[in-house]
């Protein structure tokens, strides 16, 4: 088994301490928002975990091109670990979602087309694993795996646009309101910071959790190479 490298190491530890900070900034540092009240702190985990998934995604369809152009296992590797770290933090950006929504539309959940966008990307990629469980030949599972990733990634870029291009009731938190918005807000400066920081902070552990993922994923390849060794 390769050892874990230093660097990782060493990122284990920042990721571990920016989400403190970003914790704290978020509950304690930045002011509560004088409409919405304390449930808007959420907004900073929220935004945060929404722009790694998405990001991911994007990355994913990505790799799945690198994988079609050289057919090198690596960029297979990369695609299931974003893939797969981005529909953790997709699902969690869901769920915060939910938590906002309840007091805010007094209702966890409506169609609005933010929600029908993003709930159809999470749907997308939770797929995308029952599709890599349904093939054993490796070339042939990669190379499908590949050509979804980079038809599913269009599914980012909607989810992202929505509210900027069609009437909604989710807020817009940077850029032009949408005329139908709802529970949209200023921020302050400390608002800011607490909202900056977070992007950054989940940004490191994205990171982070993305080279664990290859690292187990390069260890899963060995093992069903034995396997298919042995069965030989």
């Amino acid at each position: 088994m390769q050892s874990k490298p230093l660097v990782l190491t060493i990122l284990d530890v920042v990721s571990v301490i920016v989400l403190g900070i970003a914790t704290y900034l978020a509950l304690v540092f930045a002011p509560t928002e004088a409409v919405m009240g304390q449930v808007q702190r959420v907004f900073y985990f929220h935004i945060g975990t929404a722009w790694v998934g998405l990001m991911g995604f994007v990355v994913a369809a990505v790799s799945g091109v690198a994988y079609l152009v050289t057919k090198n296992t690596k960029w297979d590797r990369f695609e299931v670990a974003a893939v797969e770290v981005s529909t953790v933090f997709f699902l969690i950006t869901i769920v915060l979602g939910s938590i906002w929504a309840r007091p805010a539309w007094n209702t966890w959940w409506t169609w609005d087309p933010r929600l029908t966008t993003a709930a159809v990307t999470e749907l997308i990629y939770i797929a995308y694993f029952m599709l890599r469980q349904g093939i054993e030949n490796p070339e042939l599972r990669a190379r499908i795996a590949a050509v979804y990733t980079l038809l599913g990634g269009v599914s980012a870029p909607i989810t992202f646009m929505v509210i900027r291009l069609f009437r909604t009731i989710h807020p817009v938190i940077i850029g032009n309101q949408s005329a139908a918005a709802q529970g949209g807000f200023d921020m302050t400066s400390n608002m800011k910071v607490a909202f900056f920081f977070g992007l950054f902070a989940f940004t490191v552990i994205f990171i982070d959790l993305l080279w664990h993922r290859i690292r187990l994923g390069s260890l899963q390849e060995k093992v069903e190479s034995l396997k298919m060794k042995v069965a030989m």
